[in-house]
């Protein structure tokens, strides 16, 4: 028996898309409801989507759908002040 662990990514498409989005706020739907925040990191099993300060540990496999959320139009306006 070996004690290599060996990954599997299931979607390489999706985990390649996410990547690309850490730091953006992002929805997710999953087998178990919706998620929205931050993106703070994507694995090839899970992804971190921080809501209100608490990390949320997503499984890849239970995602449904994935898509990037709008940024209400005061928060952009604070976000442009502060550059």
């Amino acid at each position: 028996m070996s004690n290599k662990a060996e990954w599997q990514l299931h979607d390489p498409y999706v985990y390649g898309m996410l990547a690309k989005q850490v730091g953006t706020t992002i929805g997710v739907q999953t087998t178990r409801g919706a998620l929205r925040g931050i993106l703070k990191a994507v694995q090839p099993d899970h992804l971190v989507v921080e809501m209100g300060g608490t990390p949320f540990y997503v499984r890849s496999q239970q995602i449904i759908w994935v898509h990037p959320a709008k940024v209400h139009q005061a928060k952009a306006h604070q976000v442009k002040q502060k550059n």
